[in-house]
């Protein structure tokens, strides 16, 4: 009863009508001044902002501010696998020879969630990593390896929240929303970065117009929350043995390229 009442609401709320009516208000510049309270509710760091708060023009710009140089690693080690946001990782594990991963009592297809069954097979027995960001984050997403752009990819529509509600009774949130898949790369060894939209805005902006990323290097940014899932390809890379939930920031190594 809690799922089928959690997604009718949703479902009355993410409409197209709705969704651009939020989004024309955070760009207003009325929406400034609700910039001091939202800093104050999640507690954000002013000191790693690359502006002073009274600067930013509206909530969206404030939302996906940058940060002052010098607050986030720049020298990688080689064969390092690097954070790509501010976020807490919530899930990781292996991908099942079914193609399907386990996150949060709910099992998702990777098929589904990437939409190409040619490049499919090589991430079977492989590993993945869900990272959550928050309101309270800091949005822009960093490459994690250096390596070539093989294809990008965008799928999906709509999005459902990809918070805990929204992972736990939303429809199947990290493969249907709205996103974009980036599959990078390096010395032969694929790894797919997939951005995924979260509710109302579903807005994810490239920044980038290379087809080489370097590590570290931006590569695009969301609109009002938002989730990053890696796909790791089989014995190509090993992860860090962190204990979940594990909060990251942009550059922080999490594994490394065999």
């Amino acid at each position: 009863m809690i799922q089928i009442l959690y997604r009718f609401m949703i479902e009355l709320t993410n409409g197209k009508w709705t969704s651009l009516l939020l989004k024309k208000f955070t760009c207003s510049p009325i929406s400034k001044l609700l910039i001091p309270s939202f800093s104050r509710v999640y507690q954000i760091n002013k000191e790693e902002m690359e502006k002073p708060l009274e600067e930013y023009k509206c909530l969206h710009d404030f939302f996906i501010r940058k940060l002052k140089p010098g607050v986030r690693p720049r020298h990688f080690k080689a064969h390092s696998i690097v954070s790509p946001v501010d976020a807490v990782i919530h899930d990781k594990g292996k991908i099942r020879s079914d193609h399907t991963i386990f996150v949060k009592d709910k099992v998702y297809s990777i098929l589904e969630m990437i939409g190409k069954e040619e490049i499919l097979n090589k991430y079977i027995d492989g590993t993945f990593m869900v990272f959550y960001l928050s309101p309270s984050h800091y949005h822009r997403i960093h490459s994690p390896i250096s390596g070539k752009i093989k294809d990008q990819w965008t799928l999906g529509a709509n999005s459902y929240p990809v918070n805990q509600i929204g992972l736990k009774y939303g429809k199947a949130p990290l493969s249907k929303n709205f996103r974009i898949v980036t599959e990078i790369e390096q010395d032969g060894a694929s790894l797919s970065i997939v951005k995924i939209g979260a509710m109302f805005i579903n807005s994810i902006e490239l920044t980038y117009s290379e087809n080489m990323l370097r590590i570290g290097e931006e590569m695009a940014y969301f609109s009002f929350g938002s989730t990053v899932v890696l796909l790791f390809e089989k014995d190509k890379f090993q992860l860090e043995p962190f204990k979940l939930p594990y909060h990251v920031k942009v550059g922080e190594v999490i594994g490394w390229s065999n």
